[in-house]
């Protein structure tokens, strides 16, 4: 019985994850957890467990006499988290274009084809989750447990602010040609240039991410400024 219990305690650690990549679980939203629990038709003590799972993982924070919260990632959060990943898998990409047998890379050419093909569709949720499969596929070709650990651990974070950079006009496309420059250097077995490579990717997408909070930002001032000179028209 126990076994079970906790089986279903990582499952619905695992469907609050979704709902926090789908935003049915906003960031800084207060999670209702007897409703939820009742929505998922468990009691709450599996709720509250996975609840735990989920607050060491970065995902939600768990308030004294307030209850439980979805983080919300901040501009320092950020700015901290993504050099870190840059740093980490940019070590990947060193380590898979040593590691890379041809069968893997003919593995990772029918990614990128997919990747392409969504890119010049404009398909970003099909683009991200195929992205997140080279990134995966990348993490085991390096074959380093630890560094696998690391760059987990801040993937399950960075979940908070989902293909939100993909967003940004042109990224999609700018990071499509980032991963297949990173791929060319994985196929000539070049570990520098396949870290470097690595390295600019992941900083990019801070960059695209920091452009459209700029941009968002901007779009009510100029609306607030069109309508102030509509009326003194």
């Amino acid at each position: 019985m126990r076994i079970i219990q906790q089986a279903l305690y990582l499952e619905v650690a695992e469907r609050l994850r979704t709902m926090i990549d789908e935003h049915a679980l906003m960031p800084g939203a207060w999670i209702d957890e007897a409703s939820v629990a009742e929505s998922m038709g468990i009691s709450r003590t599996p709720m509250r467990e996975a609840l735990k799972v989920l607050a060491a993982e970065g995902l939600v924070r768990l308030e004294p006499r307030r209850g439980c919260f979805v983080n919300a990632l901040s501009e320092q959060d950020l700015d901290e988290i993504f050099p870190l990943m840059a740093l980490l898998e940019g070590r990947c990409a060193y380590e898979a274009a040593r590691n890379a047998t041809a069968a893997d890379l003919d593995a990772l050419e029918c990614l990128h084809a997919d990747l392409a093909r969504y890119a010049q569709d404009g398909n970003i949720d099909a683009y991200y989750e195929t992205n997140y499969q080279i990134h995966e596929a990348i993490q085991q070709l390096a074959g380093n447990r630890w560094l696998s650990g690391l760059i987990s651990d801040l993937r399950k974070v960075l979940r908070l602010s989902r293909h939100k950079s993909l967003k940004l006009p042109g990224r999609i496309r700018e990071s499509c040609a980032e991963h297949l420059s990173v791929f060319s250097a994985l196929k000539a077995h070049d570990p520098e240039g396949a870290e470097t490579l690595m390295k600019t990717h992941l900083l990019r997408q801070r960059a695209a991410l920091r452009a459209l909070d700029a941009a968002e930002l901007q779009a009510p001032a100029d609306t607030a400024a069109g309508a102030g000179s509509s009326i003194h028209r």
